[in-house]
């Protein structure tokens, strides 16, 4: 497991114009969006008593979280992502699941999980089955995102954060979402061992404090 640092702004619209401004003259863009963009959805879990929820709230330094996501409505490659932090530096573990595997999670069927191949998702099969991890939210946002070689630098503009408290249908584009109440538009920086100065002068926007903001608290905030 490799972790990386993270830094966490929270920024204003004419913060995001003025950034993705500089950021697309020094970084490339996600190879992976469309004209420097492209949507997410995740669908987040927690066990009954909202215990991923309640570390957050709490700050407390080793946590784990759960969740399944794809990009761009494109339900041919989703993902199974755990994000885990320990004294303030982050990783993400991710494993490619099958539709018929997302159906067999939503329907609270972990055993149909069981013989996968990879380690992440027999974890999440038996933490479901033990701690009862169910969908809890639903998380659609726009992201612009920027890389760097040198230091593995990765920068994101998060905005149009929307939610939806009707897990049971998150396979459907149709599913109802709203925007999320006070929800700031985010900026994240992430580097492994280092952070050019380049970039870390092109982040520095003097209105912005560091921020903990969690799409997942926020949403949940609705259910």
């Amino acid at each position: 497991m490799e972790f990386r640092h993270e830094w966490k702004h929270e920024i204003t619209r004419a913060d995001r114009l003025a950034l993705r401004a500089r950021l697309r003259a020094v970084m490339a863009p996600d190879p992976h969006a469309v004209e420097g963009r492209y949507q997410i959805r995740s669908v987040y879990f927690d066990d009954p008593w909202d215990t991923a929820l309640r570390e957050k709230i709490d700050g407390v330094n080793c946590r784990e979280k759960f969740r399944i996501r794809w990009y761009k409505a494109d339900t041919s490659a989703i993902f199974l992502e755990k994000k885990s932090k320990i004294n303030g530096l982050c990783s993400k573990e991710q494993a490619r699941i099958s539709l018929e595997e997302v159906r067999a999670i939503a329907a609270g069927r972990p055993e149909a999980l069981a013989d996968d191949p990879q380690p992440l998702v027999r974890e999440f099969c038996r933490k479901q089955r033990i701690r009862g991890l169910r969908p809890k939210t639903v998380v659609d946002y726009t992201r612009d995102a920027f890389v760097f070689a040198p230091g593995n630098v990765r920068v994101t503009l998060d905005y149009d954060i929307r939610t939806s408290v009707f897990c049971k249908g998150f396979l459907d584009d149709r599913c109802l979402t709203v925007p999320a109440r006070y929800a700031p538009i985010i900026l994240e920086v992430k580097w492994d061992a280092f952070l050019p100065n380049v970039i870390r002068d092109i982040v520095q926007v003097p209105t912005t404090h560091t921020s903990a903001f969690s799409k997942y608290a926020a949403c949940r905030a609705y259910g």
